[in-house]
């Protein structure tokens, strides 16, 4: 039997394609996100009560690989990209249902002008994703102390230091009055080291470009740490 199910919302990130991207929610903490109703939910009636939560369940679709099917076997990062595990335990895009689960902080609700947006923190969510249902975090029930997280029991550590070189921290200020928060999306992002886990460690000095908000960032890992090249507005 099939089901048909209709996205409430649309999320806008900052991020604006797969690459760094945040692979798990709340690894880029302070990054901030909107979850726009569409008009037909778009109703203040819908999410009375929700204030009164500090986290929200965001139920997406993977909407970038809807049309690329499943597979049994996946390689996650978390095991350097190299070691296959079964699709059911892990959090790959590439499922029989290509349906996501995030949670994020809860900020504020917006109903005015006939609109319902939320401001959310910590999601790690491509710009665009169809939210498919929105449920609040129970503390009680979902927070569960003595959970094993088998081999990803460990939250990954933003193990680079991000440095700007003198032509990116001129960009940078001159960006400070339209875009106050992109420094600290740029350190977010870039410290969780985005690159293929296959390719830590061997591509010292190679420059990668990443498109976050309205801004093309230029970087390289250099010992140990991430140093921004160039930001340039799209």
């Amino acid at each position: 039997m099939n089901y048909q199910v209709t996205p409430v919302a649309t999320i806008r990130t900052p991020y604006r394609e797969k690459f760094a991207t945040p692979r798990q929610p709340g690894l880029a903490p302070t990054v901030r996100a909107q979850v726009e109703f569409h008009p037909e939910f778009a109703s203040p009636e819908a999410v009375r009560g929700l204030e009164g939560f500090s986290h929200i369940w965001l139920i997406f679709l993977f909407h970038q690989t809807y049309e690329q099917g499943w597979k049994p076997t996946v390689r996650p990062p978390r095991l350097g990209g190299n070691k296959r595990v079964g699709v059911f335990s892990c959090r790959s895009p590439f499922r029989p249902n290509p349906i996501g689960l995030s949670a994020v902080k809860l900020l504020s609700i917006d109903n005015s002008d006939g609109k319902v947006v939320l401001e959310v923190q910590g999601a790690d969510l491509i710009d665009g994703t169809p939210i498919l249902d929105i449920k609040p975090y129970l503390p009680y029930t979902d927070g569960i102390s003595e959970a094993q997280g088998g081999f990803a029991d460990r939250a990954p550590a933003a193990s680079l230091k991000v440095e700007f070189s003198s032509e990116a921290q001129q960009q940078l200020d001159g960006f400070a009055e339209q875009a106050p928060e992109l420094e600290t999306l740029i350190c977010e992002t870039l410290a969780l080291d985005p690159r293929p886990a296959y390719k830590q460690g061997t591509d010292v000095g190679r420059e990668y470009g990443v498109l976050l908000d309205l801004y093309n960032v230029r970087w390289l890992v250099e010992k140990e740490r991430v140093i921004v090249t160039g930001i340039e507005k799209t």
